[in-house]
């Protein structure tokens, strides 16, 4: 059987890409082309529109797709989790300087942020936040860093949506003041010169959901299979002596065309988050393995409710149960060996 799955280029991509150049898919009789993809938008259209099998998706997105609510409404399944955390909030060294918190622990940065939010809006001069997409996790962590300091982020701050690949070059160039996106862009505008990353997703939201494996209903007779191949990437993903390996397959050109150096950091949640090399330490910065891939479909009620929180849907009881059917746990426990 071949299949055609796509990704965003982020290191939450790297079961997906482990398991297809790590071979995984192949000992399990799966012919696979990896598709990348400029956008979760594109994604979500072509995978709307039956030109890729399965991908790499934001969690959220596909349950706003399978609502109808986001692009054309698709049947899908998340038959697997593929990660947990990975996101961080970065803000451009001019915001940093006037926010100047105290402390670097995330509710000290909060109401700095909070109190300079306020003051630009009060002055008619709204700061300007880049998020990757209305569904995501990243939108909901900005809220949610807001709300630690006391902010109300829909009524003091503009926000913009933009792919994970071009958001740092927008900060760069001055067209907003920050972000919340994934590895590794939040170190690259720090590498380059520009950023500064003001709260890991992990201190916002522990051990946050992320990106799932979502498959059209089509595609679930290959998704025994397919799980234990990913299953397995994300195993070898996990496994502390394989980073440096792993940091080199995503920087190439063809994934993600980034220094290995800034995605091994990433990967052993060693980052640094100023350009004078200040560096911050969490072993779940972004994590992956057996502990991410069950499908839990309590986690599709904590999305809805960030939803509701952000005035996307008022969900109604049949919502909750279509987007909590989404999650497919029975699938995951049968495809694995007992």
């Amino acid at each position: 059987m071949r299949l055609a799955l796509g990704y965003v280029p982020l290191v939450d991509a790297a079961p997906l890409v482990v398991a297809v150049e790590g071979g995984f898919t192949a000992r399990e009789g799966l012919a696979v082309d990896l598709v990348c993809a400029p956008s979760w938008a594109t994604l979500r259209d072509k995978l709307a529109l039956g030109h890729l099998d399965g991908a790499h998706m934001l969690a959220p997105l596909a349950i706003a797709s399978a609502l109808g609510i986001s692009g054309p409404q698709t049947r899908l399944a998340v038959p697997m989790a593929l990660n947990l955390n990975g996101n961080a909030v970065t803000v451009s060294l001019p915001l940093w300087a006037a926010m100047a918190p105290e402390a670097g622990d995330v509710e000290t940065v909060a109401r700095a942020f909070a109190r300079l939010a306020t003051e630009r809006a009060a002055a008619g001069r709204p700061l300007t936040f880049g998020t990757v997409h209305p569904f995501s996790s990243h939108s909901y962590q900005l809220r949610l860093f807001a709300a630690r300091g006391g902010l109300d982020l829909d009524r003091a701050v503009e926000l913009v949506v933009i792919p994970p690949p071009q958001i740092a070059e927008a900060l760069r160039h001055g067209r907003i003041d920050g972000f919340c996106v994934g590895s590794p862009w939040n170190s690259v505008a720090v590498a380059e010169g520009y950023g500064r990353i003001a709260a890991f997703g992990s201190a916002i939201r522990p051990d946050c959901p992320e990106k799932v494996l979502a498959l059209p209903d089509y595609a679930l007779a290959a998704s025994a299979p397919l799980i234990r191949a990913v299953r397995r990437a994300g195993e070898w993903c996990a496994a502390p002596e394989n980073r440096p390996e792993l940091a080199r397959l995503l920087a190439d050109p063809r994934h993600l065309g980034v220094d290995p150096a800034l995605i091994l950091r990433a990967l052993e949640g060693r980052v640094i988050v100023d350009p004078d090399g200040t560096q911050q330490h969490d072993a779940r910065y972004v994590v992956f393995g057996a502990g991410a891939g069950r499908p839990a479909p309590d986690q599709a009620d904590w999305f809805l409710d960030q939803m509701e929180a952000g005035g996307q849907i008022r969900a109604t009881p049949a919502q909750r149960v279509a987007a909590r059917a989404l999650y497919r746990p029975d699938l995951y426990d049968a495809a694995l060996p007992a």
